[in-house]
């Protein structure tokens, strides 16, 4: 069989992995990009001359970037240089107590039980045991595997031991699991967070969830010269098996003959043949026609009660007094279920918002000396509605100003100054990923069913496949990764006229 011809369209981390493991596997790839650099999500926001990480800012699940340059007989050593973070992140809040977790179990655990007793410190060493035996359970079956159905999660994990599915409390939410753990409402209120990492609701997402506590235990990793190296390194992995990018060019729509991809059209009115395409962008865009008509059958339509949540983020280069910022650091406010509730029901932003700040010059060897600039990212969550409700100047410093009044309760101040922050809201989410309303994290995975609602690689239209955070198995870097992986072995095996259930790929501890 000839080699064939792979258009990928987007070169976030979905589609660069899928274009490294299809060059590595004989394909002819060309990876397509309107931005003028690969990433995607993983942006970097010019601010005061210097870049600041503007998107995801967490590197976890090494295992998969070690697989990925492993299997094309490379060393992610030789292409990143990390460093492990002793402090997975520093937690505040605002009436009062901080804690840091650790990598470590023991030296958390340790913490806890200053911060909040004995008691507290045994549950979460039972808690941890309770986050590692559900990664286990799904790690291979569902993470590192295409897509199943809830029928193929039971086959893949075995009959025999069902009992191990029913141990990762699909039908429990996550904040009433963690509360058969902690009662200290604080730890349950750090915990709980992790549901925001999907971009839902502890109230309403699955307490499987639970299974982050282990990833990051298992290891959070800081990158230096910051996230968009991730994106960089895959890129050069992917050009080293002969795939070739072309970016600063708008891919207007895919091209779909009698059912089946068969190449795309640019802005410009440039036709590119394929045998087949890879698009690495929100499904929401070709359920909505953005790539044209032909490819609208390729996913199904995202309601806007579906959506997880927006966000708005301040990149900032600016001094900070009265807090030890750590790399990754939290600060809470009281009522966690309001900040849920105000965002996916009345579609606004609680007065007291969580914020997360990740101090991009933090976290290693070297601090910034005191009262001198710092790379910031601050994040606040927000409803998704970027397409139908966008916040104008006036509106979104009000949010600023409530937010960093969040953070001068609970001992940080951050000196703001005019030219030194740039803000995006849900519109300028939305308008950097159109269709989407800002929604940042793909469909909303709520309750039980909320695990299979992602689409997987294969796409409704034959030859079209799937990867990037909106594609199972979720949002997230690795996760992406891993999207991108299964979409090219998906779209391989396809071309070979085999299918099987399970595309699996060798999985981390």
């Amino acid at each position: 069989m000839a080699e064939p011809r792979v258009i990928v369209v987007g070169a976030g981390m979905g589609g660069l992995a899928a274009a490294a493991d299809l060059a590595r596997r004989g394909a002819r790839v060309t990876v397509l990009d309107r931005a003028s650099a690969p990433g995607g999500k993983m942006r970097r926001v010019e601010v005061d001359g210097v870049g600041i990480d503007g998107g995801p800012t967490v590197f976890t699940m090494k295992w998969i970037f070690d697989g990925l340059f492993g299997d094309a007989g490379q060393r992610l050593e030789d292409h990143l240089v990390l460093h492990e973070a002793g402090i997975i992140a520093r937690h505040a809040w605002r009436r009062g107590g901080q804690l840091d977790l650790f990598a470590d179990v023991a030296r958390s655990a340790e913490a806890i039980g200053d911060f909040a007793g004995a008691r507290e410190a045994a549950a979460y060493r039972a808690f941890c045991t309770r986050a590692q035996g559900i990664y286990r359970t799904l790690v291979g079956p569902f993470i590192a595997s295409e897509r199943p159905s809830q029928f193929d999660l039971v086959r893949r994990i075995g009959f025999a031991h069902v009992d191990r599915l029913v141990r990762t409390s699909p039908f429990a939410t996550l904040w009433n699991a963690l509360g058969e753990h902690f009662a200290d409402q604080r730890l349950r209120q750090l915990f709980a967070r992790y549901a925001t990492y999907v971009g839902c609701s502890p109230f309403l997402a699955p307490a499987t969830l639970m299974l982050i506590a282990h990833v990051e235990q298992d290891g959070v990793w800081l990158v230096e010269g910051g996230m968009r190296r991730v994106a960089e390194a895959v890129r050069g992995l992917a050009e080293s098996q002969g795939a070739t990018f072309r970016f600063g060019v708008e891919v207007r729509r895919i091209l779909v003959a009698r059912g089946r991809a068969t190449g795309v059209e640019l802005s410009d009115g440039e036709r590119i043949e394929a045998d087949a395409v890879v698009f690495n962008g929100a499904p929401d865009a070709l359920a909505a026609g953005l790539l044209g008509d032909g490819a609208r059958a390729a996913a199904e339509p995202v309601p806007r009660e579906a959506r997880t949540l927006s966000a708005v983020t301040w990149c900032m280069h600016a001094p900070t007094e009265g807090f030890a910022l750590d790399h990754h650091n939290v600060f809470f406010a009281e009522d966690y279920q309001a900040e849920f509730e105000t965002i996916f029901r009345r579609r606004a932003i609680v007065p007291a918002p969580t914020v997360y700040v990740c101090a991009q010059d933090r976290g290693g060897a070297e601090r910034p000396t005191p009262g001198a600039r710092e790379r910031l990212l601050l994040l606040v969550n927000a409803p998704p509605d970027g397409d139908r409700a966008p916040m104008d100047r006036a509106a979104t410093e009000a949010v600023g100003e409530r937010a960093f009044a969040v953070l001068r309760d609970c001992g940080l101040t951050v000196r703001r100054e005019a030219g030194a922050e740039v803000a995006t809201t849900p519109a300028g989410f939305h308008a950097l990923f159109p269709a989407t309303g800002g929604a940042l994290y793909g469909r909303l995975g709520h309750g039980f069913n909320g695990s299979f609602a992602r689409p997987g690689a294969r796409s409704g239209v034959a030859g079209l496949y799937l990867a990037g955070g909106g594609v199972h198995p979720g949002p997230g870097v690795p996760m992406a990764t891993m999207s991108g992986r299964l979409a090219a072995a998906r779209l391989l095996e396809d071309r070979a006229g085999r299918r099987r259930s399970v595309i699996a790929m060798k999985v981390g501890r």
